[in-house]
């Protein structure tokens, strides 16, 4: 299922209701035949990046979003869950910023979601 505006922000805002950080969405169409955006975001520990993919899981099943693929749980540095349509990156902030991929597709369109629900950063 495409991902639109109300889709964004509804995964954003589970994001942000669970504490996590810094969202960033990377619109990948253009660049990647596998998928077509990034929803990357920030969490303080390992127990917090399953919290937050343990909600966005839960939540987005009940709107009939089931991941086809889940990467990372266990060791929950970096969990991965894919979407087909977009894949959302929950990382802890070292392993964010030893892989990057703000940078490797720095030259996408990005949209930045800093600590507050997606609908006041509309304004």
């Amino acid at each position: 299922m495409p991902l639109n505006k109300s889709k964004i922000k509804n995964i954003v805002d589970i994001i942000f209701e669970k504490k996590g950080s810094d969202v960033l969405l990377l619109d990948i169409r253009k660049h990647s035949p596998v998928t077509d955006y990034f929803i990357i975001c920030t969490a303080q520990s390992q127990p917090h990046t399953q919290a937050i993919a343990d909600e966005l899981l839960s939540k987005l099943k009940k709107q009939h979003l089931i991941p086809h693929h889940i990467e990372g749980y266990n060791n929950a540095q970096w969990i991965l869950l894919d979407y087909f349509d977009f894949v959302i990156h929950i990382f802890l902030n070292e392993t964010r910023q030893f892989y990057g991929l703000e940078r490797l597709w720095g030259d996408v369109p990005q949209r930045r979601y800093i600590d507050q629900p997606a609908d006041k950063s509309d304004n």
